[in-house]
């Protein structure tokens, strides 16, 4: 493992022990690669992934155009919806290591 992917790996466990994703509220989890933008959204207490997506989604793919951080933004309006019928209302934010911006 890289130095700086070390780092973020230790951000990413310090961050994890103040998170909890429980049924009403499940963990929005962020991994971003190089190119893409993967979120899950997990319930922690029954260890199941409640939805997943990702920019590589041929249906979102098709829609969003630009750079990085504007289909990181289409993909969050885009999934929004999805979300809502799935049941869930909000979330717990898991940055998964990365800072607070563009496309997190």
């Amino acid at each position: 493992m890289q130095q700086k992917e070390l780092g973020r790996f230790k951000r990413h466990q310090r961050i994890r022990k103040k998170l909890l994703g429980t049924s009403e509220r499940p963990r929005l989890s962020v991994h971003r690669s190089l190119k893409n933008l993967f979120v899950q959204v997990v319930d922690d207490m029954s260890s199941k992934t409640v939805f997943s997506f990702s920019s590589l989604d041929k249906s979102f793919k098709q829609k969003a155009k630009g750079n990085k951080v504007n289909i990181a933004q289409k993909l969050g309006e885009f999934y929004g919806p999805k979300l809502k019928e799935k049941g869930v209302k909000k979330v717990e934010f898991d940055r998964g290591g990365y800072r607070y911006h563009g496309r997190v």
